[in-house]
């Protein structure tokens, strides 16, 4: 089988979290970040926000472990253009290391369609409410 190179868009926005559940477990950064604007925001940690360029770093620290994802959206409300996804996830099982691993959050996520009809973040928040500095 061979390594995919890119992952399939959505064009609904609800299937949008499905899309972030493929890429993800491709655990290839480059691949998950065909799905953000190009200064879209990704908050890997409470308190720590990134944009653009300094997304892929913040995603490699989250695909380390090798663990997929499962993803379970609770709702998503569409106005217009733009979408808020609250979707819960967990990544549970057998890190590269060894260790039984098992992280979850809600996710408060916010998309945005193009002009070319496809959904892609323009923030995503794994970790949604929680609070941090």
């Amino acid at each position: 089988m061979t390594h995919p190179t890119s992952v399939r868009l959505t064009t609904e926005a609800a299937e949008h979290p499905y899309v972030l559940e493929r890429a993800f477990n491709t655990f290839d950064p480059r691949i998950i970040d065909q799905l953000y604007e190009e200064e879209a925001l990704f908050v890997p940690r409470p308190g720590a926000p990134t944009a653009g360029p300094g997304r892929l770093p913040a995603h490699e620290g989250f695909l380390a472990l090798r663990v997929p994802i499962r993803v379970t959206p609770r709702h998503t409300y569409v106005s217009g253009d733009l979408a808020l996804l609250i979707v819960d996830w967990t990544v549970e099982g057998t890190a590269a290391d060894g260790a039984p691993t098992r992280i979850a959050g809600t996710a408060t996520d916010v998309a945005r369609r193009g002009r070319d009809g496809f959904w892609r973040y323009v923030i995503d928040n794994p970790f949604g409410g929680a609070h941090g500095s």
